[in-house]
């Protein structure tokens, strides 16, 4: 059944506030933990839909998760150590979680039937299951969408892989499958795409070698047979998430908004960064490290923003946030132009086509040209349109920031899957001072 909202103009967006933790280092962190041997205590994991279809595999896999108070606890099995599941992994919503997941079933000598929800189902794998294959693993039927059904070996085949395009989930992939196989296993990105994987990696124990090369490629090399050793996380605040929160202050008269504990990492900051072009009021207080990550707070007040270009050599650092940064671009002054977005045809809906189709309800100007997007703002921007979501959480979150400062209310068609990342949306940007409802 679908859940509509709609949200109406609002005033200042102020107070200080922490956003759920990091979906990327959330997933990480379990699979990771999962692998190694002992105890992990993992703090401030994001108890969103998508991470606990992770949880739930690495359980079928036997791993032991458990809540303890506020944490979670698991109890890994050491790399090579995980069983068989008992039936289908299923990881919902999930295109992070499954495709991790393939890089930990490669190197698992089993047969194992791998589906997810209607959405995840229509995504593509075969990005993922090429370099896979490459290092054995068996994909029945030469699919390449979920459901599928996959062989792991215990014999895998250490690889040199260069990613056709930059992926951080195809790089990941393969690292993990790497720790299963025998020397030294490589992944070559065209282009840095977030790096949590490799961090991470090395915080559990791994051998992970970072070589620059030219024109921002980077060579990452994992050893493989390795030994990993359960440990503390501290699971930041996720800046995708912090992204609505920010960009609600920025558009609404009089904000001061403070974003406490959110994600540093120079891979997940081209949307702060393309913001500060644009001419936003951001201020980082508080820097520190996490867990082999750098967090900070942020500080966001009410700003006039500017068109800029984004080209496509940022996209890495911030594919997420494209949707919001377009609904931003609605209120800036001149036009935005945004290149290089081939990569959101192919999220959880087309969101380049649905970003582009949600702004025109609205009465905001926006065209695509191949695959860039490109929008014209405007003093005000008139809203009263109703925003088909597409089952998107990031598309349902984008224009329901939108109409928070737009001249009349703005309709989402649904917004049950937001609990997919961002469970307590509504509610805390309710407790800012956003009318939804």
């Amino acid at each position: 059944m679908q859940q509509p909202l709609t949200a109406r103009r609002s005033s200042a967006i102020s107070g200080r506030v922490t956003v759920p933790g990091d979906k990327s280092i959330s997933h990480r962190a379990l699979i990771l933990a999962g692998l190694a041997t002992g105890a992990t205590r993992i703090d401030g994991l994001l108890e969103a839909e998508d991470v606990l279809a992770t949880a739930r595999a690495m359980e079928a896999l036997g791993a032991s998760v458990s809540r303890e108070g506020d944490a979670f606890e698991v109890i890994g099995q050491g790399v090579g150590g995980l069983s068989p599941p008992e039936s289908v992994l299923d990881f919902g919503n999930s295109g992070t979680a499954s495709r991790l997941m393939l890089g930990v079933l490669a190197g698992c000598p089993w047969r194992v039937s791998l589906t997810g929800d209607e959405s995840l189902c229509q995504r593509p794998m075969k990005r993922v299951l090429r370099p896979l294959s490459e290092m054995g693993l068996l994909v029945e039927n030469d699919k390449d969408t979920l459901p599928l059904t996959v062989t792991g070996t215990d014999d895998l085949l250490p690889i040199v892989y260069e990613l056709p395009v930059p992926s951080a989930q195809v790089k990941s992939a393969v690292l993990l499958a790497g720790l299963n196989a025998p020397g030294k296993t490589t992944v070559i990105e065209p282009l840095p795409t977030r790096d949590h994987t490799e961090r991470m990696l090395r915080y559990f124990g791994a051998e992970i070698d970072v070589e620059a090369g030219k024109d921002n490629s980077r060579a990452i090399t994992v050893t493989g047979e390795a030994e990993l050793h359960g440990t503390h996380v501290v699971v930041p605040g996720d800046p995708s998430s912090a992204a609505f929160l920010v960009a609600a202050a920025l558009i609404c008269p009089g904000s001061d908004l403070v974003i406490a504990n959110v994600l540093l990492n120079p891979t997940r900051t081209g949307f702060l960064r393309t913001l500060r072009e644009m001419g936003a009021d951001i201020e980082i207080l508080n820097q520190r490290d996490s867990a082999g990550e750098p967090v900070g707070d942020l500080r966001v007040r009410s700003s006039a923003l500017k068109g800029v270009r984004v080209a496509p050599e940022r996209a890495p650092s911030m594919i997420d946030e494209y949707p919001i940064l377009a609904a931003l671009a609605a209120f800036a002054k001149g036009e935005t132009r945004m290149e290089g977005l081939g990569e959101l045809k192919v999220k959880e809906s087309d969101r380049l086509a649905a970003t582009a189709a949600g702004l025109a309800a609205c009465g905001v100007a926006a065209r695509i040209e191949g695959e860039d997007l490109i929008v014209t703002g405007a003093s005000t921007v008139p809203g009263g349109g109703s925003v088909e979501t597409q089952l998107d959480h990031r598309i349902a979150m984008s224009f329901l920031t939108l109409g928070l400062a737009a001249e009349d209310p703005v309709v989402v068609d649904d917004i049950g899957m937001i609990a997919t990342s961002f469970p307590n949306f509504v509610t805390l940007m309710s407790s800012l001072g956003a009318r939804l409802g």
